[in-house]
């Protein structure tokens, strides 16, 4: 699906009964798709329309029914690059396979999914770390690399051979100039993350923290023990917006919302030197 859609798969866990995915949304690369690969990749989806499909065939168009199709196709991008979208093929796609296997008929997904826009990468090493480690939390797991259908196993296995998996967005490095597309931590850093962040989680642990924190928690400004207690409650405590408390209240700003759940957790979790400015939002 991510390679159909203008989408990059950041961090993904397949649970018994739902799954997490976190998701790049990557405009540029919609934008720079011809006609005939926007068209391509929808007819991988559905079947089109019929001047679609007299389009791949390679058949005239007339002026007109050229600007239709184009009109169309416009359409077709913006979807590409939706989530709603992707996640309306996935579903539908594994509801007639869970039925099947079920011998039943009807209704399989429960109510629409929930999403959380992610506007820093501090919120982005938080979600990723807790996408990754929800087969410990569950308890169907001891550690990263025996936790089975999630993109930190993935990694784990591909790292050993010096590599980084073709089918996620890769780690890159910390932010710098010029900045390669993929995510902004290193590899090392990450895996070392969430190997610690699993071994705090563990029952006989609790509250326990070692002292050698992985470094990418000092980069980052994260207090360490906001970021376990992140690590069990990261869906709880966020809703819509997540990141530090300037990001929640600027992305607030530009959506002209005045109320934003979170804001408090955000201000206690991620470290700032200086206090932003404080804007009237309400919190809860």
């Amino acid at each position: 699906m991510s390679e159909i859609f203008a989408l990059d798969i950041c961090a993904y866990a397949v649970m018994s009964n739902h799954y997490h995915v976190v998701l790049h949304i990557n405009a540029a690369q919609a934008e720079a798709w011809t006609l005939r690969e926007v068209v391509d990749r929808w007819h991988q989806l559905c079947k089109g329309s019929p001047l679609s499909q007299r389009f791949i065939r390679n058949e005239a168009l007339n002026p007109a029914e050229l600007v239709r199709l184009e009109e169309v196709a416009t359409e077709w991008r913006a979807r590409l690059t939706d989530i709603s979208w992707f996640m309306r093929m996935l579903n539908e796609s594994i509801a007639p396979q869970a039925n099947q296997e079920d011998g039943c008929t009807g209704r399989f997904w429960e109510g629409r999914f929930k999403s959380q826009a992610l506007l820093d990468e501090r919120a982005l090493a938080a979600c990723m770390a807790y996408v990754d480690l929800n087969p410990i939390r569950a308890k169907m797991a001891d550690t990263p690399e025996t936790s089975d259908h999630t993109s930190i196993q993935r990694r784990i296995w591909a790292a050993r051979d010096g590599k980084q998996p073709q089918q996620l967005f890769p780690l890159v490095g910390n932010p710098r100039e010029p900045m390669p597309v993929g995510l902004p931590f290193q590899l090392q850093d990450y895996l070392e993350l969430v190997d610690w962040s699993g071994r705090c989680l563990r029952e006989d642990k609790r509250g326990a923290i070692d002292e050698q924190l992985p470094p990418i928690l000092e980069r980052l400004q994260i207090n360490p023990r906001y970021w376990l207690y992140l690590n069990r409650n990261f869906e709880s405590r966020f809703k819509s917006l997540v990141g530090a408390a300037h990001s929640v209240r600027n992305a607030c700003q530009q959506l002209g919302k005045r109320w934003a759940q979170g804001i408090a957790t955000a201000s206690a979790i991620y470290l700032r030197r200086s206090l932003p400015k404080v804007l009237p939002f309400l919190e809860k």
